[in-house]
């Protein structure tokens, strides 16, 4: 199935997830975390790890509450590597635009990433 077609299937669901993302992306008590999120999520990206999540748990024929919350956690987990990743390997791009670390410092970027696997895990156990 191409991608185009996924993505149609799995709007409904796609758009609880993105909600549930920007939601649980949003910190009160640390304001660099919001603004490094924010700019991780409007670079865009498929968000194709969690159309797979919900398509399997589709295939699987499971219909309860938890799918979307997986998904997110997915994604969160995702992103903080990537958020990791680009530290490591001194990346200045991703997606085409600048990457966080370069945006801010490699410190902030570690540490919204490891933010990003702890929300991951609160999303694990809420499921």
């Amino acid at each position: 199935m191409p991608l185009d077609q996924l993505a149609h299937l799995l709007a409904e669901d796609m758009v609880a997830v993105n909600a549930l993302i920007r939601d649980r992306m949003a910190s009160q008590h640390a304001p660099r975390i919001p603004e490094v999120t924010a700019h991780l999520v409007e670079a865009g990206g498929k968000r194709l790890r969690p159309m797979l999540t919900l398509a399997a748990a589709r295939l699987c024929g499971y219909d309860g509450p938890y799918h979307v919350h997986l998904a997110a956690t997915v994604e969160f987990i995702h992103t903080a590597t990537l958020l990791h990743d680009d530290v490591v390997d001194e990346s200045t791009r991703r997606r085409g635009r600048p990457t966080a670390n370069l945006l801010w410092d490699n410190k902030s970027s570690v540490l919204v990433g490891d933010y990003l696997f702890a929300r991951s895990f609160q999303l694990m156990i809420e499921t």
